[in-house]
């Protein structure tokens, strides 16, 4: 629900695509930073996890009305950072506000869509239910820095976790944009926290934080991947690759599935005796 400086006060000019445009300075976010991010998320979470499905589902479809009613602002963003053509990012940016509207929609039917009612052989109900995490951090990719962010984050926050987000290195101010559209939205603050700055320098941070429990990440280098699997394994972290240094296509339709949602969930498995 905040918008703070980087502790360390340290700054990086963000130019348009073509280098003649000035569009903000960002701030570098310091290990500091990740570890506020992650105490925000953290005490977000009950809160969060804690609403009824519905709920959720209702804040998630109000994150996209908002982001609806502010279309053009997030199509200009995309073509000033990116550099692309208006038709091309009216088109991701269309596709960003479907993709989190069909996510509200899971919202209220995940427990039918992955629980289930096992059968067995004894007097007994037998359900297994999902659950969510915890905190989840997560690493944004630099092709379609709208798409990609959204289907990376909503599938995480549907599921009733809390989310600490290293945005897009080379086009920060999508997520930027993105984050002023979230606080005016319904989201309670604390559930999606926004990171800028050096990749390299914060995901491994993240990985090694023992109050983060998985980690999910697309368009990072082979020797980045190597460090933040060895940082997770300290802690046995989860954690999930969606693309590798080849850009991937974010607006295909495998790029939204239950699969996203079920990587951040617990499956709890509960036995209750049958009544007479």
């Amino acid at each position: 629900g905040q918008f703070p400086r980087s502790e360390s006060g340290r700054v990086r000019a963000v130019y348009s695509a073509k280098g003649k445009t000035f569009l903000a300075n960002i701030c570098l976010a310091s290990r500091k930073d990740a570890r506020d991010a992650v105490a925000a998320a953290r005490k977000a979470f009950n809160g969060w996890a804690g609403k009824t499905a519905y709920n959720r589902g209702q804040i998630l479809y109000r994150m996209a009305e908002m982001a609806e009613a502010r279309r053009l602002e997030l199509v200009q963003e995309l073509v000033q950072a990116t550099g692309g053509d208006v038709s091309t990012a009216e088109q991701e940016t269309d596709s960003a506000i479907d993709r989190l509207i069909w996510y509200a929609g899971w919202c209220d039917k995940l427990n039918q869509a992955v629980g289930n009612s096992n059968a067995v052989a004894a007097p007994y109900f037998n359900f297994t239910i999902p659950e969510p995490m915890g905190v989840i951090a997560l690493g944004c990719p630099d092709e379609m820095p709208l798409v990609s962010f959204i289907s990376l984050v909503a599938p995480v926050i549907t599921g009733g976790n809390t989310v600490v987000v290293f945005a897009s290195e080379r086009y920060p101010t999508v997520a930027i944009a993105l984050a002023e559209i979230f606080a005016t939205s319904d989201l309670p603050g604390g559930v999606i926290n926004i990171l800028t700055g050096d990749r390299a320098e914060i995901l491994p941070v993240l990985a090694a934080h023992m109050d983060v429990n998985a980690i999910g990440l697309a368009g990072v280098s082979a020797d980045l991947r190597r460090a933040i699997e060895s940082a997770a394994a300290e802690n046995v972290k989860r954690v999930r690759f969606y693309s590798s240094e080849k850009p991937a296509d974010w607006q295909a339709a495998e790029m939204q599935n239950l699969s996203f949602l079920a990587d951040y969930l617990e499956f709890k498995t509960v036995w209750h005796p049958v009544g007479s």
